[in-house]
């Protein structure tokens, strides 16, 4: 009998971690005093210097870094790409300010916009190298599902007689400024009262492509305190505003796998109240739901499962009117949106700060910093009741992983 219980053990322990290990270790680009660095299992490597970089970005495949880098932090920046193989970083062309960067989800093509201009690298080598023109008059973009075209928005104008409606197009990868190649896609109407905006920022195509979810931001100021949610279906045929909000990409989440929307409401651009998770299916019939609850705030989230968002969770501070606006001191909280069930998962200690969940497979991951410091942690746990424990050390933001799709 303690033969076969031991066998038992042995099998159990050996199933879990072939589970366990399926995943492979985590692979992530960061950046530590303002450098561009790589970590994978406990491994890490700094791969520039002497540059501010930002915005890394991994190819679909793993094998390309895309990243901006500048002279000064705040400057100009240039596109730069890491090939993770050949272990090097190299220019596309030999000068390219962009401020924008995103990959192909069906190829190693980039994307960027460089001053309102769209365009594609081409392909020498096997690598992206050189660029072709695709579109003028660009201010947000995003790829369709395929890779084959993009929808992208158009700041509006200011005429004597007002606002200009806010404009969406459907521009395919090769038309190369060729302006009958390029439809209009969809037009929202817009006014001063109920829905006032003039760009269309955040692109995001649910899991299933079958709708956009984008955020309709006003001018600076009023976009400071306010923005409309909204979703146009893929064809651009169903169009519904969705809630208020402010200007933050990471409020905004699809579910893995359906087609159900999460995000950060309210208005006011402090952080001391009035910022609600809420979660609807789309297209939505007010059927809306929330779930911070009464004298909470929430200012970050993460889908954990189909059922369940992590969220970045403070006590409301409604006491506050004047002076240095206080620091909000978050901590990481699992919500379960079929029960309702709601527990803190992270203690952060000493004036300690948790925020930026994100789930790689059954690992989740956040950044944990303080109110004096510029750089922080970034910790780990397997699962929600795994052992924590420190992955990264003395880090400028979170970091981006490495998450291999089909």
């Amino acid at each position: 009998m303690a033969i076969r219980v031991l066998l038992l053990i042995l099998f159990i322990s050996f199933s879990f971690s072939i589970g366990a290990s399926a995943e492979g270790p985590l692979k992530a680009a960061f950046i530590r005093d303002h450098q561009l660095w790589i970590k994978e299992g406990d491994k890490e490597l700094q791969l520039t210097t002497g540059q501010y970089v930002s915005s890394p970005k991994w190819s679909k495949d793993g094998q390309f870094i895309a990243y901006l880098a500048g002279k000064e932090e705040g400057g100009k920046t240039n596109l730069y790409i890491y090939d993770v193989k050949k272990k090097e970083s190299y220019k596309p062309y030999p000068i390219i300010e962009a401020n924008e960067i995103k990959w192909s989800p069906t190829s190693n093509q980039l994307a960027y916009n460089s001053g309102g201009i769209l365009n594609v690298t081409k392909t020498k080598n096997g690598r992206p190298q050189g660029f072709e023109n695709v579109s003028l008059g660009v201010s947000d973009f995003e790829w369709f599902p395929d890779g084959k075209a993009f929808i992208v928005s158009s700041q509006s104008n200011l005429l004597p007689t007002g606002w200009e409606p806010v404009r969406l197009f459907k521009v395919p990868v090769d038309a190369n400024l060729d302006t009958n190649k390029i439809k209009p896609f969809y037009t929202i109407q817009t006014n001063t009262t109920d829905l006032f905006a003039i760009d269309a920022d955040y692109l995001t195509f649910s899991p299933d492509g079958s709708w956009i979810s984008f955020l309709l931001t006003p001018t600076a100021s009023w976009s400071n305190d306010s923005n409309t949610l909204s979703v146009l279906s893929s064809v651009g045929d169903h169009f519904q505003v969705i809630g208020k909000m402010l200007g933050y990409e990471n409020w905004i989440k699809w579910a893995p796998s359906k087609n159900q929307l999460a995000f950060i409401s309210g208005e006011g651009r402090f952080f001391v109240e009035n910022k609600d998770t809420t979660v609807t299916e789309i297209p939505t019939a007010n059927k809306q739901k929330g779930y911070t609850p009464k004298g909470y705030v929430d200012l970050d989230l993460e889908w954990l499962s189909l059922d369940e968002i992590i969220v970045a969770r403070a006590k409301e501070n409604k006491a506050w009117k004047l002076g240095p606006v206080p620091t909000m001191f978050t901590a990481l909280y699992v919500i379960n949106l079929e029960s309702g069930e709601q527990r803190q998962i992270t203690f952060p200690k000493n004036n300690k700060i948790d925020n930026t969940p994100q789930v790689v497979g059954s690992t989740i991951t956040w950044y944990r910093t303080s109110k004096k410091e510029n750089q922080g942690d970034v910790w780990i746990k397997d699962r929600v009741d795994g052992l924590e424990y420190r992955w990264l050390k003395n880090v400028d933001t979170a970091p981006t992983f490495f998450i291999a799709s089909n």
